[in-house]
Order: C-alpha cells, then sequence, then structure tokens
C-alpha cells in the first residue's frame, strides 16, 4: 500500500488558496514561445498538422504494442475507461456517504433512499443509481489528503508530488490517461486514444514529461452541442463543431496527394534503413492521414447517426449529450475519455462553498439541482453500456478532487459546505470488475476515514490493471532521469475478488 496507509488520520487540513480567478485558463500553453513540433516547409507544416488533430503519436501506440507483443504481455485492445470528473469536489455527506441520524448541521438537507443492496443508503436525489447499486462500487474511505483543486492533478496523475502549490514542476506529471494512451494506445487505430471535454484548462492534467503527443484530443468543437451558462443555464445556442471541416482550399484528395508526396521523398531514403523502420513509419503516418481524412472519428462525433430513442433516453442537457459521445467514441475504439462536469471555468461547479457566493451556489440550490441529472446520465450510461453488451470492458468512473467539511455553514453561509481533503467518496462500474459493494467508511460525522483508506496510487494501480499497463510503468523527466508514474498503491484487491 502507498505510504499514506501508514499515517494516523487527521481531522482538519489547510487548504492553500484556489487559483486566481483572473487567471486564464491557457497561461500554461506559452503562446508565444516555439516549442514541439515546428516547421518551415510543407512537409513540417504537414507533420504539424497531422501531430496537432489528435495530440497522439500513432507510431508511438503502434510501436509500444509490437513491443508488449514481442515480450509476451499482449494488451486488452478492448478495455476503455470513461472518467466523470466532477470538478469542483462534491459533498461525499450529501452524496454517497450519508448520516442520516446526525444533526442538520452534520448530515444536510437532503434524506436518504435505501438502494438495492440491503443496509445501504445514498442520498434521496440519486434514486436511480440506488435501484441499480448492484453494478456500481461506492468507496467511501478515499485519502485525498494531498489533493487540491484548480488545477485538479492528484487523482489524474495518481502521484501525491502532483500538486502546484508544493511543487514546480506538478504540470509536467503526466495525466494516467496519457500513460494508458503511450502504453495501450487506442483499440482502434484511427481513433484518438485519450480525448477530453475540457472546461478548463484546470481542471484535468496533460502529458507533462510524455510530451504533447500524448495529450488529450479535446472534443468540444468536434460535436454540434448545447451552450450553457456559467452558472448552468442552456442559451438555447449551439456551438458549430467544426472541428473536422476542411479549410478552405483543402480536400480529401489534396492531404492524400500531400501524403503521395512526402511518401516519394522518404522513399528516397528507405533503402538507408536496414531495419525496415522507414517503411513502418510511412504505415503508421498514413494511418493518422486516415484519422484526418476518414470517417470514424468524425462519425463518433456525429450523434445525428444515434437513433433517436437513444438519444432520447439519455436527453438533451450538455452533459448527457457529452456523456452519449463518450459511449460513441469508446465503442468507436477511443481508450479513455474524461468529461469535465462542471458549467464554468474557476474551480468547477460541484465546489459548493454557499448560496452566497455564486457562481457556486451551496448544498441545497447549488449541488441539489446537479445530482438528479447527475444520477440520470450515470445511470443511463452504464445501463447503455450493460445492453450494448460493453459494460464489461469499459470501466466507469466518477469522482471530484476532494470532499466536503463535515459542519455547514463555512464562509458565512448558512448551507455551504468547504474543501476537505481528509476523506471523500467515488464510485465506479463495468470494467468486468466486482460490483454491488461498499469499500470502507468513515467516522460517525463523515470527516475521517475509519477504515480501508483507498489513495490516489491505489485508483492509478487499479486503472492500469485494468488496461494491462504495468503498475512499475516508469518514464523520463526533461534531464533523462526515471521516474516511477505512480507514487505507491496497489490495485484495489476488493474489485478483483
Amino acid at each position: 500500500m502507498s505510504r499514506l496507509h501508514d499515517r494516523a488520520p487527521i481531522r482538519f487540513a489547510n487548504v492553500a488558496a484556489p487559483l486566481r480567478h483572473d487567471e486564464h485558463a491557457f497561461a500554461d500553453f506559452h503562446g508565444r514561445r516555439r516549442e514541439g513540433l515546428t516547421w518551415f516547409d510543407r512537409r513540417g507544416m504537414l507533420k504539424a498538422g497531422l501531430a496537432g488533430l489528435a495530440g497522439l503519436s500513432l507510431p508511438a501506440l503502434l510501436r509500444a504494442r509490437a513491443e508488449a507483443a514481442t515480450a509476451g504481455r499482449a494488451m486488452r485492445s478492448g478495455k476503455s475507461c470513461i472518467l466523470l470528473w466532477m470538478a469542483g469536489g462534491p459533498s461525499h455527506l450529501d452524496t454517497w456517504d450519508p448520516k442520516p441520524d446526525r444533526p442538520l448541521v452534520n448530515r444536510g438537507p437532503f434524506g436518504v433512499t435505501q438502494t438495492k443492496l440491503p443496509g445501504v443508503l445514498l442520498c434521496e436525489h440519486l434514486p436511480k443509481q440506488a435501484a441499480m447499486l448492484d453494478k456500481f462500487t461506492i468507496i467511501r474511505s478515499v485519502d485525498a489528503r494531498h489533493s487540491g483543486h484548480s488545477p485538479n492533478t492528484v487523482f489524474q496523475t495518481g502521484n501525491l508530488a502532483a500538486e502546484p502549490r508544493t511543487n514546480r514542476e506538478a504540470d509536467q506529471y503526466p495525466a494516467l490517461a496519457s500513460i494508458i494512451a503511450k502504453h495501450h494506445g487506442a483499440n482502434q487505430p484511427s481513433m484518438p486514444p485519450y480525448a477530453a471535454f475540457m472546461k478548463s484548462r484546470g481542471h484535468l492534467p496533460f502529458a507533462g514529461y510524455l510530451g504533447k503527443q500524448y495529450d488529450p484530443f479535446l472534443c468540444d468543437q468536434a460535436a454540434q452541442l448545447p451552450i450553457y451558462t456559467e452558472v448552468g443555464v442552456d442559451t438555447g445556442t449551439v456551438n458549430a463543431g467544426t472541428l473536422f471541416e476542411m479549410p478552405t482550399g483543402l480536400s480529401v484528395d489534396r492531404i492524400r496527394s500531400r501524403r503521395q508526396l512526402l511518401t516519394q521523398f522518404d522513399q528516397l531514403r528507405a533503402d538507408l534503413d536496414l531495419g525496415g523502420s522507414m517503411s513502418a513509419l510511412d504505415a503508421y503516418q498514413q494511418q493518422a492521414v486516415d484519422m484526418l481524412v476518414g470517417r470514424r472519428a468524425r462519425d463518433a462525433f456525429d450523434l445525428s447517426q444515434e437513433p433517436e430513442s437513444i438519444r432520447a433516453r439519455y436527453g438533451k442537457h450538455l452533459w448527457c449529450r457529452q456523456t452519449l459521445i463518450a459511449r460513441r467514441l469508446v465503442e468507436a475504439g477511443t481508450a479513455f475519455v474524461t468529461l469535465d462536469l462542471s458549467y464554468h471555468g474557476a474551480s468547477g461547479t460541484w465546489d459548493t462553498h454557499g448560496d452566497n457566493i455564486p457562481p457556486y451556489g451551496g448544498i441545497s440550490r447549488g449541488l441539489g439541482p446537479l445530482l438528479p441529472l447527475f444520477d440520470h446520465l450515470i445511470t443511463t450510461l452504464v445501463d447503455d453500456l450493460d445492453r450494448r453488451g460493453m459494460l464489461d470492458d469499459v470501466l466507469v468512473i466518477a469522482m471530484g478532487e476532494f470532499g466536503r467539511t463535515p459542519i455547514m455553514g463555512t464562509q458565512g453561509s448558512t448551507d455551504g459546505r468547504n474543501h476537505w481533503p481528509v476523506v471523500m467518496s467515488m464510485c465506479l462500474a463495468g470494467g468486468g470488475l466486482r460490483h454491488g459493494q461498499v469499500i470502507g467508511s468513515t467516522e460517525r460525522d463523515g470527516g475521517v476515514i475509519q477504515d480501508r483508506p483507498v489513495t490516489p496510487g491505489d485508483l492509478g494501480a487499479t486503472l492500469f490493471r485494468h488496461f494491462d499497463v504495468p503498475t512499475d510503468v516508469q518514464y523520463l523527466d526533461l534531464k533523462g532521469r526515471p521516474r516511477n508514474v505512480l507514487d505507491g498503491g496497489r490495485p484495489i484487491a476488493e474489485l478483483f475478488g
């Protein structure tokens, strides 16, 4: 287990101030600095376009698969994951770990509902999940003491050192999804291995030390989706969804002609490559072209191809449409999809400090409207995957970066809850794992882990086992030093029993 397991529980934790709201989400992109792939000719321009199209390197992905097969470690090509990231930190006491016998100031304003598992209660606003809890695992003892938000990095990297407030290199720690993109790759070569709907750059870690080729393919402009305000009001408009449209004057034929020209140039050097890597590179580049000019990726984002009955089942809300696209992406061959469930780009919509602190809201008016929506989208997704025979291959995870304070009324609010990294809850479904259980527990007021701590490293190790990625996998930092991806951690044994 991680070294966190040996530490005594703590009841109070200091949480650093969030990212200043006047800092824009793209400050880390260094737009005026030349870095990564640059070009000075037509060939470089085409290569740059292909590299930037999906944020992936097909040669590296396919090479990783070949090396794994040579080493006798065949990868599970059909495995995938959908992460529902509840940016801001949902209250565990008002969702998956209710305390109905406690005073109001502790238990909160919501009632509870009995679940399909005898004796297990959930918040009254999660009735659909309660009715099918045999398909879920609830973890009530997640140790989040090193996790903060804006940026949200520790849990999505599996590493305690990936906290920007204490480590200036934290933004270079690669996302678990980026590691999976490199060592597992897409389940279909013409699809991006790692895709994400992102409301704020501070809500997702990127590839960091791995290189920008393993950054997520950002999906927000790839489909026509409804536009919501920062407080969750549907504007009645949709975005253009023109990511896959060709620029004026650039056609499929022109792209293929340029590809043929590159092949002719490369052939001049192919006879110098006795190992055949030039021929292999040609094949991988062709797959990258296929992603741009082919239909598979574009079709995955085209909801008009989905039966109306399925679209109606998911619903018209932005997050529901994104969830349906996530299912279509993993069905088409993407390995990892993250949904940033937030309306605004600051600390996140689930950051319910109080009704007097907009746009967060408190528990009643802030969290209250989110829960029925979340209950619908996660159960619809799990049921849809089950009906399609995909649930054993697709792991669904829903979580945020920490829990909320056991006592309401923080920051002058009557019903808000502040950050509480001491403990949080999360839920999982699918992936061929053992479900219909609750792992761990908290003390009577929900403020401290009582038993079975689960760390970010444990979550990362569980993901790696799902994808057949070694838990001791390393990468090189900018100085060429090897680093472990995970900060300790073991796969959560109860899920594999």
